[in-house]
């Protein structure tokens, strides 16, 4: 069902993986897309830099949409204004702004919601139906009046064809956009990501937008959303570190008959599911992506939790990150995470693998000499791309585009019960520090 390309898919240059994305990027009927990019000068920094808005449009306001957010404590003020969006009957249109993310500025609120009355007149649509989405720098003000001025553009460039113009133009720090679709039952799932840094669902900085013309019941839509981010972008990490402006948005225009609701959720999970590798193999500085899939857990929680430890474990993700099996790492992580959260918890029946190859079990170390060269095969086929000196101290990656879409396979089987998870996470580079450390300046 899902056109994503297997695990050992290769994209040799930028123009292949583009061309590829185009194939993923029709639009479901009754949606249009437009964006206007313009200069600016933020009130808090004296310098010029550019923002894009992204306009995702109804042909008509749909009474069946969903969304999930944040958990942050401090969410930005989108995210306030989403969750009151919840209850209005209808969603007429999403507009997403990056380079600023609008959270805990001085009249944010106030000023996303100006936004949104333009919009919606612009579009002969009600405020009220209008949901805003920001992502960007945390603490800086919208340029209310700049955006003003460029929604005109925006509405006038709406077109129904391709939703790659938005995927392009809702990015920061993305290397590449990300789009991923199902088709079924005569209509289309297609959704689109931004996502590099700050990744650590309860959600991942992290915006997700799911289109479909299947028509979908606003409660039905409600329920599966939820449940499809909870094993998609809920299970994976670049940073550890959770976004004040999380969003995953579910529309449906109600355009195609759905037959199967239990046919639409798989396919909902999937592109959930695909999205969310894609954030982690975009992520900032991110050379491996890492697949940990725990097994024999007693619980959900708790094969889930495991593979967040492993994912996040610094040292684990910089040896990952130098082609390095140093499993003593793995094993520590593991160790260090059942100690302070599950004492007691029986480990003697733990076995882990990685790429295939088992490296513990019965309570020792299963290495030897031709293990370590298979592992360092293992890591450095996973490898998306060497790191290229730094230049004026600045790390630049040398492609824009994923080489491949393997993972460094880890495999932990607790052997205490039946419940699994699988766990996304990215290694820990030169690049990633280099990143955040310049990422205002």
């Amino acid at each position: 069902m899902s056109n994503v390309p297997s695990s050992a898919n290769v994209f040799s240059s930028r123009p292949v993986h583009r061309a590829w994305l185009a194939t993923q990027a029709r639009l479901p009927v009754g949606f249009s897309v437009g964006t206007a990019r313009f200069a600016f000068t933020p009130f808090e920094v004296p310098k010029t830099v550019e923002m894009t808005l992204t306009l995702i449009a109804l042909d008509r306001p749909s009474a069946d949409f969903a969304a999930v957010f944040t958990r942050n404590a401090f969410p930005g003020a989108p995210v306030v204004i989403g969750r009151a969006r919840l209850a209005e009957k209808t969603l007429g249109a999403i507009l997403v702004n990056n380079k600023i993310s609008n959270v805990c500025a001085p009249g944010g609120v106030e000023a996303a919601e100006r936004v949104c009355t333009e919009t919606a007149r612009l579009l002969h649509q009600q405020p009220h139906e209008i949901l805003p989405s920001s992502t960007g720098v945390i603490g800086w003000r919208l340029p209310v009046g700049e955006m003003l001025s460029a929604l005109p553009r925006a509405v006038a460039g709406l077109s129904a064809d391709s939703v790659l113009p938005a995927a392009e133009s809702i990015v920061t720090t993305d290397l590449f956009p990300k789009v991923r679709s199902v088709a079924l039952e005569g209509g289309r799932v297609v959704g689109i990501a931004k996502g590099a840094g700050m990744i650590e669902p309860n959600l991942a900085t992290m915006l997700v937008y799911i289109l479909t013309d299947l028509a979908v019941p606003r409660d039905a839509l409600r329920a599966m959303l939820t449940r499809a981010v909870e094993v998609s972008f809920n299970c994976i990490s670049v940073d550890s570190d959770t976004s004040t402006s999380d969003t995953v948005v579910a529309v449906s225009s109600g355009q195609v008959a759905c037959q199967d609701l239990a046919t639409f959720e798989a396919a909902l999970t999937t592109v959930c599911r695909d999205l969310a590798e894609d954030v982690v193999r975009n992520g900032e500085g991110v050379h491996h992506v890492m697949r940990v899939r725990v097994d024999g857990a007693s619980t959900p929680r708790l094969a889930r939790a495991l593979g967040k430890a492993i994912v996040n474990a610094p040292l684990f993700k910089c040896a990952v990150a130098g082609n390095d099996p140093n499993v003593g790492r793995l094993i520590q992580a593991i160790g260090r995470h059942v100690g302070a959260n599950e004492p007691g918890l029986d480990l003697t029946r733990l076995t882990a693998r990685i790429g295939g190859v088992e490296i513990f079990a019965h309570g020792v170390f299963q290495l030897d000499p031709a293990k370590e060269t298979v592992l360092s095969k293992h890591l450095k086929a996973a490898e998306l791309y060497a790191s290229a000196p730094p230049k004026n101290g600045v790390f630049i990656p040398p492609v824009d585009y994923p080489t491949h879409e393997r993972c460094v396979e880890i495999e932990v089987d607790l052997g205490l019960g039946d419940a699994s998870a699988t766990v996304l996470g990215g290694d820990f580079t030169h690049e990633y520090v280099s990143e955040n450390a310049d990422y205002r300046s």
